[in-house]
């Protein structure tokens, strides 16, 4: 029996208890009969004896009458004493106070449904988290003290910019009075931009724990609740308790659920709560002084749709950026992690950097620990090279799925759209291709081709973006050229291609039909009847040819990557031949066959690859509508060539 069912029998029972108490006690089991009727009775002589109590009669009858045996009545004559001692009924008069009966009655009753609710509600709620209603304006900080945050500056790599940033908050919460000797102020909040895992909680933690202060963690959403105004008190409630624990650090996590821009006219309903929240937070942060001891740190991905009274000067005085590391930097996140691990001598952070261009310190601890999961399935007794490239494949591709048995078209069709993916890369001069297989992997990919770029790199040329186009469709134009027909299994590559088309158009200004302006708005979204609608700033006319555009390059990108098969078809078909056969080309096979590959004109592209990894790029996102999964895989390190 769940919790559920046994508190609702429990429930019931209570409430069937106080209705039985409030019956037993508000009657003594007498009948109320009319007084014509208690006449009837003592002329019967059917009485035996009466008691009076004010205006009421009660007694009992000498043999059930009517099913009656107790009975009560009202109207008391003034002959009744002479009447009952005419018919012999013993009598007598009796003056009682309603006071406990009515104890009885009702508060006992009240007195059980007050312990129903302590014992049962109150531990649901406990339970729940909620504390109570006396704890709802409380605040929800979990305080980490100077024992318990166990992290240091020496468990965080890759960062070492931000790392001197904040060395001086640790200073300053050493000694906040020799600090300011020259007359200098430690900034009230400072804010930690960045994307998703690269380590803005860890260095909040780490902060604390070099300065041995007391940390207190806190989520944005956790300030606000269904009840008006509790967001504010437990801002309030925070900031008091944090000046009990001075020195601290308070730590605002994910400050964009909580900071949101305010004055949007078009949101409907629910908006003044958190602009109660978020003015009762600049009140504290223009309340307290520098020399407290108390620093706010917080945390956002999303800094754009922050309100702009928090970044002023006074409040949030600095802005540290936590970037994507560099390939130095995942190689010291990696040195970290190793730490962690049993791994052998021979495994190098270097290389496992080199392995993972875009990935964040988060990616790369992930990466550690599927690497030794792969080696204790092996049952090794240390972590080897190889399991880490298994767990860049697995991470970037999904996990092979042995078990989907392909048919024989379908194998032959995989085989040629892979090998067109390769053979397109080889070409164009792109990243390298490292490994072809038509294992299926993930949740859609039937295959994938994995590329390992050279080297990191921040900007893109419009040819390197055509060329990453030509790559994409490579698998599509081998279908073509080889069965003569399309399948569903390019989706992905088609909407990846599609996405590197519209920036190029919208957002880089390369298309030089449409000239050297931007026509993507990166304006918040208005709320319409129909739901969110996105301002336009350009005409019909425009967004009519932004679309010609688009369709013209991913067409040119068809072209040319066909083109490119047509000269590199038998290179083509005997690839396709021994991947059939074996399912997985690497190594020296895989060389062996796009060493026959001529490049195009045009200088090589040197490691293409763009700051932002696509997650899961082994092709796994396919629309539902369509069968049999994404063939062309391109699982590229270094996928999102758009972003």
């Amino acid at each position: 029996m769940d919790g559920r069912r046994r508190n609702l029998i429990v429930f019931v029972g209570l409430v069937l208890l106080f209705t039985a108490l409030q019956t037993m006690f508000a009657s003594r089991g007498e009948q109320e009969i009319p007084y014509s009727t208690f006449e009837q009775y003592l002329e019967a002589g059917q009485v035996e004896k009466v008691t009076v109590s004010g205006d009421e009669i009660s007694g009992e009858l000498k043999a059930p009458q009517n099913g009656v045996v107790r009975f009560s009545t009202e109207r008391v004559p003034l002959d009744l004493a002479d009447k009952l001692k005419e018919k012999g009924v013993e009598f007598r008069a009796r003056h009682e106070s309603s006071f406990w009966p009515l104890i009885m009655s009702w508060l006992l009753p009240l007195f059980l449904l007050f312990g129903m609710w302590f014992f049962v509600f109150r531990r649901m709620a406990n339970r729940a988290g909620g504390g109570g209603l006396l704890a709802i304006g409380k605040s929800k900080a979990r305080v980490y003290m100077e024992k318990d945050t166990r992290v240091t500056f020496n468990d965080v790599a890759g960062v070492d910019e931000a790392k001197q940033e904040l060395e001086e908050v640790v200073h300053f919460l050493r000694d906040p009075l020799a600090y300011g000797r020259l007359g200098a102020r430690m900034p009230k909040g400072i804010m930690l931009v960045g994307p998703p895992g690269t380590g803005k909680t860890l260095l909040a933690r780490a902060v604390a724990g070099e300065a041995g202060v007391p940390f207190l963690s806190i989520s944005g959403s956790e300030f606000v609740e269904m009840f008006v105004g509790v967001g504010a008190a437990r801002v309030r409630d925070l900031f008091e308790e944090a000046r009990r624990l001075a020195p601290c650090i308070i730590f605002v996590d994910e400050l964009d659920a909580l900071g949101r821009a305010r004055g949007n006219a078009n949101m409907p309903g629910g908006h003044d709560e958190k602009e109660q929240t978020l003015n009762q937070l600049l009140v504290e942060l223009d309340g307290f002084e520098t020399t407290a001891g108390i620093v706010l740190l917080a945390a956002t991905n999303r800094p754009e749709i922050l309100d702009p009274a928090l970044l002023r000067a006074g409040r949030f005085d600095r802005q540290v950026l936590v970037d994507r590391p560099d390939r130095s930097a995942r190689a010291a996140i990696a040195k970290v992690h190793l730490r962690k691990v049993k791994a052998a001598e021979d495994v190098e952070p270097d290389v496992i950097a080199a392995l993972t261009p875009g990935f964040t310190g988060a990616d790369v601890a992930n990466l550690v620990n599927e690497a030794a999961l792969a080696a204790t399935r092996r049952g090794r007794e240390a972590v080897q090279p190889e399991d880490f490239t298994e767990a860049v494949e697995r991470l970037v591709a999904g996990l092979e799925r042995k078990s989907r048995i392909l048919n024989p078209a379908e194998r032959k069709r995989v085989a040629y759209h892979e090998l067109g993916h390769a053979i397109a890369a080889a070409a164009t001069g792109s990243d390298p291709v490292q490994k072809i297989s038509i294992i299926p992997r993930g949740i859609g990919a039937l295959g994938y081709t994995l590329q390992r770029p050279l080297e990191d790199r921040y900007l893109m040329t419009g040819e390197e973006l055509k060329r990453r186009i030509v790559v994409l469709l490579g698998g599509r134009a081998a279908e073509d050229l080889i069965f003569g027909e399309l399948s569903t299994g390019a989706a992905d590559d088609l909407a990846k291609a599609t996405d590197i088309a519209r920036n190029m158009v919208t957002r880089y200004g390369l298309v030089p039909a449409l000239g050297h302006a931007t026509y993507d708005s990166d304006a918040a979204p208005m709320l319409g009847s129909g739901g969110a609608i996105r301002t336009r700033l350009y005409s019909e006319a425009t967004a009519e040819r932004i679309d010609q555009a688009v369709n013209a390059s991913v067409d040119e990108g068809f072209d040319r990557a066909r083109a490119v098969l047509e000269r590199h078809r038998a290179v083509l078909e005997e690839g396709a031949e021994k991947l059939l056969e074996l399912e997985t080309l690497d190594g020296d096979v895989l060389s062996a066959i796009l060493d026959k590959v001529r490049p195009i004109g045009g200088p090589k592209a040197p490691g293409v690859t763009p700051p932002i990894i696509a997650p899961g790029a082994g092709e796994p996102g396919i629309a539902a509508e369509e069968e049999g999964g994404d063939v062309g895989g391109q699982g590229s390190l270094g996928d999102a060539a758009s972003s």
